[in-house]
């Protein structure tokens, strides 16, 4: 008799395998890691190497002390949760304060849930959040970017662009005062990345080629990145015609903070997303307006990892709702 065989999500079919995928992964975030070493130097090596090897020593750990299950370090699982987590922090973040977000992250993220397929979480994005809200001054510390060939990155610190923005608004400024103000980097510099932010927010053409890199061996699909991005410059654009001086246009939007790493690389996330076509479009669509709501209205600047994990938190009932018709069930017309 032979036996069918039942494990936790994700359940893909054909030659892929969670390693498969998982190193697919990483080897398209490459590219942005580059930029940002180039940029913020010798910090981000430090950054991303203490995120990634905490994360897989954590993981080993509670599965060889708490959970006694498999080992799974070698999924490349932990090393991603590593590196989007180093990607959502400021290169000058101290040490200590990486190891406890990457503990948080596989800990509570991910192993308290049974580990991998079973998180409804982002775990990097828990683990973020979850910084960002117990270490808030060391978090919103942004170092500026300075070429490698410079040498280390020095101290000095300033506002993200759209911190510039938040701020300048706040202080009574038009739109069109804060984008042209000296302190805030032009159209290029948002491209190639030339500006203060987390490690992930170095480059928009980096990303944009890791998108393209995962869609081609077909790691992801287009619905969620194009329904997020094209949520985001509609709402956005709406509000940008309706008063250009009071709101941002939505190539801003696209271009500042963790949207497009969002977007690409944390809201396709295969566990904590929903399984069927229309449901990731809607998934898609919530982390669009919600990020937008935050950034207009919220109190931080940035709105992409509350909106993810707010979404992911929807993704049961999504899934519940957006079922597809069972084969073989009638139904009926009329």
């Amino acid at each position: 008799m032979s036996l069918l065989t039942i494990s936790a999500s994700p359940h893909v079919h054909g030659d892929f395998s969670t390693k498969k995928i998982m190193w697919g992964v990483v080897y398209a975030l490459i590219p942005a890691l580059l930029v940002s070493i180039y940029y913020f130097g010798i910090d981000a090596l430090r950054v991303v190497f203490l995120a990634v090897a905490s994360s897989l020593f954590f993981e080993w750990a509670i599965q060889k002390y708490l959970i006694k299950g498999g080992e799974t370090i070698s999924d490349g699982s932990a090393v991603i949760t590593g590196l989007l987590l180093a990607f959502n922090v400021p290169a000058n973040l101290p040490w200590w304060i990486v190891v406890i977000g990457s503990l948080v992250a596989i800990g509570i993220g991910k192993m308290s849930y049974g580990g991998l397929g079973k998180n409804p979480f982002n775990p990097a994005l828990v683990g973020r959040v979850f910084m960002l809200i117990s270490f808030p001054v060391q978090m919103t510390s942004w170092p500026t970017p300075k070429p490698i060939v410079d040498g280390l990155v020095d101290g000095i610190t300033g506002p993200t662009a759209l911190g510039l923005l938040k701020e300048g608004l706040g202080a009574g400024k038009t739109v069109t005062e804060i984008l042209n103000s000296p302190e805030m980097p032009d159209i290029n510099h948002l491209i190639i990345g030339n500006m203060g932010g987390s490690l992930g927010e170095a480059s928009a053409i980096a990303l944009v080629l890791g998108g393209i890199y995962m869609l081609w061996k077909k790691i992801i699909t287009w619905e969620i990145p194009v329904s997020i991005l094209v949520t985001v410059a509609l709402f956005s654009g709406l509000f940008w015609l309706i008063d250009p001086e009071q709101y941002a246009n939505p190539l801003f939007h696209i271009l500042t903070g963790g949207l497009l790493i969002g977007a690409i690389f944390m809201a396709t996330d295969m566990v904590s997303s929903p399984m069927t076509r229309n449901g990731q479009l809607i998934f898609g669509v919530g982390i669009g307006l919600l990020t937008i709501i935050i950034r207009i209205w919220g109190a931080y600047p940035e709105g992409v990892s509350f909106a993810i994990l707010i979404m992911n938190a929807t993704v049961p009932l999504i899934n519940n709702t957006m079922k597809p018709t069972r084969f073989g069930k009638e139904v009926k017309h009329g």
